[in-house]
């Protein structure tokens, strides 16, 4: 049976497919459960999630869900009114209250996390650092409506932060090794823990100050993709050079970017329902389309064969497999296959995936979902996943958060313990937690 957290417990984490509860979180329980295999407890981080939430609420949590018509009332009225600007062209207006514009992102190789935890900063927790337990904080003139993070690949500590009207680029300084600060920074907030000091050293500036709400690093970290979702566009940075190269195809504005674990293929996703695959040795592309609405999530397999799909109206998820390596894009190269989670709608009562985040071993699925019965609302849903010859999935259970009524944020994989990953969810109730999955 799948492990079920009971109302006022929380998840402390995953013993060979047993979801371990409390009462409440503490190092304690966490040391008992998982602290001697790992050697190591990841406490909870707290953040002020009422001032992510409440900058949000205004443009979007406080529609009303009574259909597209009633939407767009309501957002008429707010912007003729002045309390909302204007996000989208109308056609997309219909899609403000399904987006997530949080981000939980861990370093690829060292055990570093960080996570949006105001509307204009981001907390950065480095376990590896003799003061890890005590997050720093990343703000700067300008670094304003933070959307989207990632980690640079293969480049030490580098975090990548989309915003309004650029990307910030943090970098990591030690004592006798200063990061490299490019002529165009104007200000910075430098922010300390015991060893480093984290400084703002280049602002990547986008086209017409536009907010920027999705970004991808290439694998080897040479270039940054990213995006702004009114805009059909994207842009290809070479980060050394600070230069960006515009790509577009169709017309619908962008709600997702992800590179291939290999390199070999791009992705990108329209809120229109279009997505596009594109080969990167000549940077050509095919389009697709879904009856299942735009797509929320993207998730490449370890071996970038495969790229798992979750859709805004759907429940079922979508697997697009690669007959050969690329290029390879032709539909006689690529298959789109369903991958149903069927215990979504049998347990849960919700009909619809909002999110996915698949571990680099292609071996645990984390999915939020979209309402559910008062039961199972806001949990976090965790699968064991196959993959030869197909995907197929089997439940573990449900992650519960801290707090009275938690929701899921974001959720992010490190995968670099052999003895299974950590899933971090960013939780509602204003704190980071970290979830170790031991199963090997």
């Amino acid at each position: 049976m799948p492990s079920f957290p009971q109302p006022g417990k929380v998840t402390i984490g995953e013993i060979n497919r047993e979801l371990v509860t409390a009462d409440h979180l503490s190092d304690d329980q966490a040391r008992e459960t998982y602290g001697e295999i790992l050697g190591t407890v990841f406490g909870p981080v707290p953040f002020e999630s009422d001032s992510i939430l409440g900058t949000e609420a205004e443009q979007i949590d406080v529609l009303p869900r009574q259909g597209n018509i009633g939407i767009l009332s309501a957002v008429v009225q707010a912007l003729m009114s002045g309390s909302v600007k204007p996000l989208f062209e109308p056609a997309d207006v219909k899609l403000l209250q399904y987006i997530d514009l949080h981000a939980v992102s861990w370093h690829s190789h060292k055990r570093i996390l960080a996570f949006i935890s105001g509307p204009h900063q981001v907390t950065i927790c480095d376990y590896d650092d003799s003061d890890g337990k005590s997050p720093c904080v990343l703000s700067s003139e300008s670094q304003k409506d933070v959307k989207f993070i990632e980690w640079r690949p293969n480049d030490g500590k580098t975090l990548s932060v989309a915003c309004k009207g650029g990307i910030c680029i943090w970098a990591a300084s030690y004592p006798g090794n200063v990061a490299s600060v490019r002529s165009v920074v104007t200000s910075s907030i430098i922010s300390r823990s015991s060893n480093t000091r984290w400084t703002l050293v280049d602002f990547l500036r986008s086209d017409d100050n536009e907010q920027i709400s999705a970004l991808a690093w290439s694998p080897n970290g040479r270039y940054l993709a990213s995006a702004a979702f009114d805009n059909s566009s994207f842009t290809i940075w070479d980060v050394a050079q600070g230069l960006g190269t515009p790509f577009r195809r169709g017309l619908g504005g962008i709600s997702m970017l992800s590179w291939s674990p290999c390199g070999d293929y791009f992705f990108a996703a329209k809120f229109d329902g279009t997505f596009y695959l594109w080969e990167t040795n000549t940077w050509t592309s095919e389009p697709w389309s879904s009856k299942n609405g735009y797509v929320t999530g993207a998730t490449w397999d370890p071996d970038g064969r495969m790229i798992l799909l979750s859709f805004s109206e759907s429940s079922t998820l979508g697997s697009i497999h690669f007959a050969s390596k690329a290029p390879s894009l032709g539909i006689s190269y690529a298959h789109l296959i369903p991958v149903e989670l069927p215990e979504i709608k049998s347990l849960t009562g919700s009909q619809v995936i909002k999110n996915i985040a698949w571990d680099a071993s292609g071996e645990r699925l984390a999915a939020s979902y979209v309402d559910g019965d008062e039961l199972y609302k806001g949990l976090v849903a965790l699968f064991d996943v196959k993959r030869t010859p197909l995907i197929s999935t089997s439940l573990i259970g449900f992650i519960r958060g801290p707090g009275d009524n938690p929701k899921p944020l974001a959720f992010g994989f490190y995968n670099k313990f052999k003895q299974g990953p950590l899933l971090s969810v960013s939780w509602s109730t204003g704190y980071c937690c970290t979830y170790p999955l031991i199963f090997r």
